[in-house]
């Protein structure tokens, strides 16, 4: 197993269903309720339910050819440009190895690169966590066992200090480093070597998880330093570009990257050095091969899922009933898909508050508290699990979700479907719905913006269209905006000239310090007005404090009321606005020897084991 603990912007690629199910607004909760479940049940009856409870994996056996897809080429081979972008990112994974992995079933953090241990210094306020590497990771290049290079605490040394810490470099990492003390000062994590395994980060104060802070994959000092000693930032980030033959690249990881065809595929050959091994000593890195076609188009990876031509396959609520019904759950025929409880995290609806944009009337109305709780009012969320999701979903009203140490259950929006509400606080606001049948403010004018998506499939420009619908219901017009998912990242994060837009989160946050560039004022994803030098508003110093003072308190009873309330603050001021959480399916080729494959909400599709079954 093994998951990233970052926020990062996600783009939702699922597809509306062909016929809508959904049900008159004007049903009771215990009707809605009663329809949600008769539509749960008969796909779930006929799907796995396989959580992953830590249990015991079977050993496997070495072979077999993995054949997946990927959505789009790569555009870099380096691991620092990679952080920026999607694509590139899960692309150069099977590369790496992170320090350690957290296991949500035992809620503990666990060795992978490295073991480690946390010394406290209560009296002076201080905190070092002393990382060993494994004796046993090596550089390995495909082809040329005798190359191999061990891996020493220089490589987690040099890429924490020059190049995560580096400014120029313009790592997503860099402000990851700072800490703000409690005499309002700032302090400053950094990174020691000890010896060849060993090396230390020193905390300028003790936090409450410290080892979320250095959860981290590494690069190869030999080559980055090399690069950096020769021309700087500059020269680190030319190096390794998509021209690069990918045989040259080392890894530390489960597999190398042999060839990359562009439009076509990348394929990777199974690292024999890798270090992780089953119990017969054997590499877990079961498959020789794995193949992934790269395809654009999401209705192009179902066609190669029926046809047997990859592995696996994640149906959106328009296909799910067809893979489903189609699934022969018995052994090397067919296929057998998997079902989770509802996603940690939800599709959000934004709205920009950047005062780069102060002359334009939408900003006026979005710094609003009770515009964004009126528009929280107005998202019709059984519509949108009826309509959109065939049923398979529920309402996103908490704030952490259920692993969350800190999940209270009584924490929950108040803001929730109701036109007559919504009326009340948009009136309390100055709005007034003119016998037109618009909206306008006190000024006025009339209420229309853009809702910005990405063309990435049907359910989330359904969605939309949702939106306006019931917006529309009280004057209020939405245009929806199809732009490419690059081009809106860029507008979040550099010339913030968006309006409202449908986005996703990625992360989970399984612990409450998770995401602190997002609801921190001062983070650079805090994307209703990032990067603030001083919080702009009240409520936001506040959760400011909340959240530093908080993520500083190891003891997690006297943490618990300042997690709380900084919950409150956000669900009450609604920033943005969480929509549903959709149940997941998932289905596998039963070629694979299924002992070793789990699906949840927490893990997701656990297939890191997984090995070719034997033809009996």
């Amino acid at each position: 197993m093994r998951r990233t603990f970052i926020h990062s912007l996600l783009l939702i690629s699922t597809v509306l269903c062909a016929s809508s199910c959904y049900k008159s607004p004007e049903m009771t909760l215990e009707e809605i309720e009663a329809y949600r479940a008769s539509a749960n049940n008969d796909l779930i009856q006929k799907s796995v339910s396989k959580p992953w409870k830590d249990e015991p994996w079977v050993n496997g056996k070495v072979g077999g050819t993995w054949n997946g897809t990927i959505s789009a080429d790569p555009k870099t081979f380096n691991i620092l440009i990679a952080e920026r972008d999607n694509s590139s990112t899960p692309i150069l994974a099977p590369l790496l190895v992170p320090l350690i992995d957290y296991n949500p079933v035992k809620k503990e953090w666990q060795p992978y690169a490295a073991s480690f241990e946390i010394k406290t210094d209560e009296q002076n306020d201080k905190l070092d966590l002393i990382y060993t590497l494994r004796d046993d990771l090596y550089w390995s290049f495909y082809g040329a066992p005798e190359k191999k290079i061990k891996v020493t605490s220089d490589d987690v040394v040099f890429w924490y200090n020059e190049i995560l810490c580096d400014e120029e470099m313009g790592s997503s990492a860099y402000n990851s480093q700072f800490m703000d003390l409690k005499d309002g000062s700032e302090g400053i994590i950094t990174c020691e070597k000890i010896d060849d395994r060993s090396f230390v980060f020193h905390f300028p104060a003790i936090i409450a998880e410290p080892l979320l802070h250095t959860s981290m994959t590494f690069g190869p000092s030999f080559i980055y330093k090399k690069a950096k000693d020769e021309g700087g930032a500059k020269k680190v980030k030319d190096i390794l570009s998509i021209e690069t033959d990918p045989k040259t690249i080392p890894s530390v990881g489960e597999y190398f990257i042999t060839e990359y065809t562009p439009g076509q595929r990348v394929v990777y050959e199974r690292n024999p050095d890798y270090y992780k091994k089953d119990d017969a000593g054997e590499g877990i890195n079961y498959p020789q091969k794995k193949v992934y076609q790269i395809v654009s188009e999401p209705n192009t990876n179902f066609l190669l899922f029926k046809e047997g031509k990859i592995e696996t396959f994640a149906p959106s609520p328009e296909q799910l009933e067809e893979i489903v019904n189609g699934a022969k759950n018995f052994e090397n025929d067919g296929y057998t898909v998997f079902n989770s409880a509802g996603g940690l995290s939800a599709p959000f609806f934004a709205f920009n508050q950047n005062p780069k944009n102060k002359d334009e009337p939408y900003y006026k109305w979005f710094t609003k508290k009770e515009f964004r709780q009126a528009m929280s009012c107005l998202i019709n969320r059984e519509r949108i699990i009826s309509q959109s999701y065939r049923g398979i979903g529920e309402p996103k009203y908490n704030f952490f979700p259920e692993p969350n140490a800190f999940f209270n259950a009584d924490i929950k929006l108040e803001y929730r479907f109701s036109h007559a509400h919504a009326r009340k606080l948009l009136e309390s606001a100055g709005f007034v719905k003119k016998e037109d049948g618009f909206l306008y403010d006190d000024e006025g004018k009339k209420v229309e913006f853009n809702l910005s998506i990405t063309p990435s499939g049907a359910v989330i420009s359904d969605i939309a269209q949702i939106i306006c619908d019931e917006c529309k219901k009280e004057g209020i017009t939405i245009n929806v905006v199809q732009i490419d998912f690059q081009k809106l990242i860029e507008q979040l994060t550099a010339t913030y000239d968006w309006q409202t837009s449908i986005l996703a989160l990625g992360g989970g946050s399984l612990f409450p310090t998770q995401g602190s560039n997002v609801w921190l004022s001062s983070g650079n994803l805090h994307m209703w007005n990032p990067l603030q030098k001083e919080p702009a508003t009240e409520w936001e110093a506040r959760v400011d404090k909340l959240y530093k003072e908080a993520s500083c308190i190891v003891d997690a009873e006297k943490a618990r009321p300042l997690w709380d309330e900084y919950q409150k603050i956000i669900l009450e001021q609604c920033p943005i606005i969480y929509l549903i959480r959709n149940r997941s399916f998932f289905a596998i080729n039963n070629r694979w020897d299924l002992r070793n494959v789990y699906f949840d909400n927490i893990v997701g599709a656990e297939t890191q084991h997984v090995f070719i079954r034997e033809v009996k």
